[in-house]
């Protein structure tokens, strides 16, 4: 099931910050990869105990030419966004903001959540067109498509997989999907050859491809692969979780800075340079602002020192 030079290559996280304290262990981009198909950005945060750290609190924010998913494993978030939108999503749901051209959010932990917070924040790249035309939107999917079998479930979050697809907006091949085993579970995905896949393992240990990938552990596999063996020990407490990232290899050459993709340096400053004025004289052209947040915006961070060249999506 694996072409000849197909990789097995793990992504070391960074540790990050988001909001006022929560800890996240950063995936994507990576020294050793920026993305994975139009997957531009990963972080996976806790298990945290919320009512000691205090939950997730991270205030309106801006997103520009991205689609923004949450996806948790464990607790509630609640989003609130420029388009008027306030939801809260719970394991097993997605919430998905497209950006397209602009707009801000905020999520929070609510009063009374569940004592553990654990999820991901995942980023796609939108091609150019899709990327300087689309209007903002949002989309919640509460139940994902679902299937079982033999110790094995599979939800499609975005894209298809295995005869599944998600009912998610999508601007491109693409596939992101949570796969959970119960000890001593194996399972076959069948995988898109022209894709390049990635899987991080958000609980217990599995080998993937024939390979041990630990907790909080991400591994990139190239292309070429139609299928991928998955598996996971017989002496675990509980399952096995993973996600599945992979789509067709980004061809556009892009500059990626703080929560701004653009095609190139200048459209990122008029990116920042809009949001923060908003933010100060309370104007919300481009980025709107979130109705009825109890708290001030996030400022975007001063620019760099040098010139943002735009880059090619590989290592």
């Amino acid at each position: 099931m694996v072409a000849p030079g197909t990789v097995h290559e793990p992504l070391p996280a960074r540790d990050v910050v988001l909001g006022r304290g929560t800890a996240a262990r950063r995936l994507l981009p990576n020294k050793a990869r920026r993305m994975i198909g139009p997957w531009c950005f990963a972080d996976h945060y806790g298990p945290d105990d919320v009512r000691r750290a205090g939950g997730l609190w991270v205030p309106p924010h801006p997103y520009a030419g991205l689609q923004v998913l949450t996806w948790l494993f464990e607790g509630i978030v609640v989003h609130s966004d420029s388009l008027g939108t306030e939801q809260q999503v719970r394991p097993g749901e997605l919430n998905l903001l497209t950006a397209g051209t602009g707009a801000c959010r905020a999520e929070v932990s609510p009063p009374g959540a569940p004592r553990l917070l654990h999820g991901v924040q995942l980023w796609v790249a939108l091609p150019g067109p899709a990327r300087t035309g689309t209007t903002p939107g949002f989309t919640h999917v509460a139940e994902p498509p679902t299937y079982t079998e033999r110790g094995a479930t599979l939800r499609v979050i975005v894209g298809s997989l295995a005869g599944e697809t998600s009912p998610a907006p999508a601007f491109g091949p693409l596939v992101g999907a949570e796969i959970t085993l119960e000890p001593g579970a194996t399972a076959t995905l069948p995988l898109d050859e022209g894709f390049e896949h990635g899987v991080l393992v958000v609980r217990g240990e599995a080998l993937v491809g024939g390979e041990t990938v630990g907790r909080d552990e991400m591994v990139y596999l190239g292309s070429g692969r139609d299928g991928l063996e998955l598996a996971a020990p017989d002496d675990l407490r509980g399952p096995t979780v993973l996600l599945l990232l992979g789509g067709e290899p980004f061809a556009e050459e892009l500059v990626l800075w703080w929560n701004f993709l653009a095609g190139d340096h200048d459209e990122v400053v008029r990116f920042r340079e809009d949001w923060n004025a908003e933010a100060e004289a309370g104007v919300p052209p481009r980025f709107g602002q979130v109705p009825g947040f109890d708290g001030a915006r996030m400022l975007a961070p001063p620019m760099p020192n040098v010139r943002l060249r735009p880059r090619a999506p590989g290592p």
